[in-house]
């Protein structure tokens, strides 16, 4: 820690009668109430001698995750405080909110399902002062460390990951899919207008925005066993850090959720066609009632799957999925009769009928992509709510 930072430190026991953290260790959340207590119990053994503060960043679990962090807190002498998110969900962007939330000059990042080895924490802190490193990552596949009881396949997956994030991420490291590190704040603060927060691999993303490579010490640990509570991850997972690989290499000339949006599209037409096919030409129904038909199950089919992969941090359940279809299906109805107005003046203009075709496909769908962006998929009101306990 550097004078000015110690005597803002000093400052701040003066002013408050307590110092200070020195570093601020992330914890993001889901259905973690049972993992929370044991965590705290085994940072205090692991940090003894260091200002630690713990931000556990809970996207509004269902078991009560937060509560009983609030509770924790009470007691806790302003070392445990809680960021509880309502209404999305998220790995990343939870890590990236929990280190805004804190003003600790060194930031690390760990689970909360007890898997990370918080005994290595004393390390990466000692090596982040050391040489000018910027950056200490707790890696699994340096010697030394161990992948644990992962199964055979998630191993393969993981390496599998590491060689694709070579495709944004130059430098070379072991382990990029590490949730275990430890940074200078600086470091965050210089990438975070960059990041992408997109899944769950924050480290990555990191590395992926930095707009240098980043002087980086790799420690080994061994992946613990979960113990209680669930795991984060589901079968969206690949589906997400394909995203965010994109994300990086083209995010900032498309939206990478325009495409996305753009490929349920695509899908969407393929959907449209089978179904007019199976009405009109083996149904033998009238072409306009086909058409009818075709168009209401592809409208039902693009609006499902946007929901489930296009807007997955904010999905729609229960009656807020039934109204955000209804606003979907009204904005994308004024997209459609946009498309075709702006087509048939272009075409009576004497422009080409592909040309008007395109042009009116383009501002339907740009049209539909802003507007359910806005009124379908728009963020509740109070995103988050922030509650600083102890």
């Amino acid at each position: 820690m550097d004078s000015q930072t110690e005597k803002l430190a000093g400052a701040s026991v003066a002013a408050g009668g307590s110092r200070a953290a020195e570093l601020s260790i992330i914890v993001p959340t889901y259905n973690e109430s049972e993992n929370v207590p044991l965590l705290i119990g085994k940072l205090n053994e692991a940090l003894a001698g260091i200002d630690w503060e713990v931000i556990f960043v809970d996207d509004d679990s269902r078991d009560g995750t937060a509560k009983v962090a609030r509770g924790l807190a009470q007691g806790s002498g302003g070392r445990v405080r809680v960021v509880q998110r309502i209404g999305r969900r998220g790995l990343s962007s939870a890590c990236v909110e929990g280190a805004l939330a804190s003003s600790a000059p060194y930031i690390a990042v760990m689970d909360g399902d007890l898997q990370h080895d918080e005994r290595l924490l004393p390390r990466m802190l000692e090596a982040l002062k050391k040489d000018g490193n910027e950056i200490v990552v707790g890696s699994r596949f340096v010697p030394g460390g161990d992948v644990g009881e992962f199964a055979a396949n998630r191993i393969k997956i993981s390496k599998m990951g590491a060689q694709l994030a070579r495709l944004v991420v130059k430098q070379d490291l072991s382990d990029p899919m590490s949730g275990f590190f430890m940074l200078r704040r600086d470091v965050f603060e210089r990438v975070v207008r960059r990041l992408s927060a997109k899944g769950f691999k924050i480290l990555l993303d990191i590395f992926a925005s930095s707009p240098k490579p980043l002087k980086t010490v790799e420690l080994p640990f061994t992946f613990g066993s979960r113990i209680k509570g669930e795991s984060k991850l589901d079968t969206m997972v690949a589906w997400e850090y394909a995203m965010l690989l994109l994300d990086k290499m083209v995010g900032g000339y498309v939206p990478v959720r325009f495409l996305m949006y753009l490929a349920v599209g695509t899908l969407g037409l393929g959907v449209h066609f089978v179904v007019l096919w199976f009405t009109y030409k083996s149904r033998t129904l009238p072409f306009a009632e086909s058409q009818s038909i075709a168009t209401a199950v592809a409208m039902v089919f693009n609006y499902w799957l946007n929901n489930l992969i296009t807007y997955r941090d904010q999905k729609l359940k229960g009656m807020r999925f039934v109204y955000g279809f209804f606003s979907f299906a009204i904005i994308c109805s004024i997209g459609a009769l946009s498309n075709i107005g702006v087509a048939s003046y272009l075409f009576a203009e004497n422009q080409s009928w592909w040309l008007a075709g395109v042009i009116g496909v383009v501002l339907g769908t740009v049209w539909n992509y802003a507007m359910t962006s806005v009124f379908t998929w728009r963020v509740k009101p109070v995103d988050s709510k922030v509650l600083a306990e102890g």
